[in-house]
């Protein structure tokens, strides 16, 4: 590696042994070899440090001094980079042989550019679930108000321009607080609404990223807090863009809507139907989705987890609602 890769790869670690090898190999495998890995030890207490140091100046290895929340390891790690373009990679997420190659390509290719993914393969460890972009590609380009709406980008997919990143603090500087440490379950997307409201996007159209999810996605039980955050970011968007509100009508509107679905999913799953109804009725019986949440709500609190399953599986009528 050069003094000055061309990418910096970062890993936040807090025990992650089990699938670390497996995926920093996946780095190690790349058809473009001009990176570097940044591995932040979030105090891991298990193989972790051993494994990235067994791979000697492969990872520059850096550990906190105390366990800290995953956006403010992400921002510890990302100013020890020294790449052009900043990447991520997820302990237990895997890459394909030509991710790096095909992303930087892009770059390469517009630098008004500022983000390039690619599609991913969501995968339970024995069989591939499906796919983020199954069903519709996302778009190039502007499209700040399209992700806003569909949210299509895995964390271990992202490539960053490293300008990109470093405008978000303001004044341009690398100076850190990239990602909101204010929030705990939607600061990466904030980081990619807020990069893509100044920059084009781009994609790979082919699955060279492999997410892992294990057992029930805690995003499932975090109804409550996702709602919460949800609004943060729009209230961030009014006080950053003059004129938001009025440009970005549409999406204000569907995702307040959002947010009051979720909350309204938190406070049924807590046993207060009534209460969910209530935050929902603004939305009238012409909407199918609240209709049908309405109608599941009166279930009792110790019912949730059946019926959610039941009304997240249901045929793809609510799609993109």
């Amino acid at each position: 590696m050069s003094d000055s890769p061309r990418v910096s790869v970062i890993m936040n670690c807090l025990n992650s042994s089990k699938h670390l090898r497996e995926a920093i190999d996946s780095v190690m495998r790349q058809t473009f070899q001009d990176y570097e890995i940044i591995f932040w030890d979030n105090c891991s207490t298990d193989a972790s440090p051993e494994i990235a140091k067994s791979y000697g100046e492969k990872v520059r290895y850096f550990r906190g001094e105390t366990v800290v929340p995953l956006g403010a390891g992400r921002n510890l790690a990302i100013a020890r980079a020294r790449g052009e373009f900043i990447a991520f990679l997820d302990c237990d997420d895997l890459w394909e042989p030509e991710k790096l190659a095909r992303q930087v390509a892009l770059f390469d290719a517009n630098p008004k550019v500022g983000l390039v993914t690619t599609d991913t393969a969501v995968f339970d460890g024995k069989r591939v679930l499906r796919r983020v972009f199954e069903g519709a590609r996302p778009g190039r380009g502007m499209v700040f108000a399209d992700l806003m709406l569909r949210q299509w980008i895995s964390m271990s997919s992202a490539v960053l321009r490293r300008s990109a990143l470093a405008s978000l603090t303001g004044d341009g500087s690398w100076s850190g607080g990239w990602f909101d440490e204010t929030l705990n379950v939607c600061e990466e997307a904030d980081v990619f609404y807020r990069v893509a409201h100044d920059w084009e996007l781009d994609y790979v159209d082919e699955p060279l990223t492999t997410w892992r999810v294990h057992g029930q996605n805690t995003t499932f039980r975090r109804f409550e807090q996702f709602a919460g955050e949800i609004r943060a970011i729009l209230a961030k968007h009014e006080r950053l863009y003059p004129g938001y509100a009025v440009e970005y009508a549409e999406v204000v509107s569907a995702l307040r809507r959002r947010a009051d679905f979720q909350e309204a999913l938190a406070l049924w799953q807590k046993g207060q139907g009534a209460e969910a109804r209530r935050l929902v009725a603004p939305y009238g019986l012409g909407d199918r989705k609240m209709l049908a949440f309405r109608v599941l709500s009166y279930l009792p609190g110790s019912c949730f987890n059946m019926a959610a399953k039941v009304y997240f599986a249901l045929p793809k009528i609510f799609a993109g609602r």
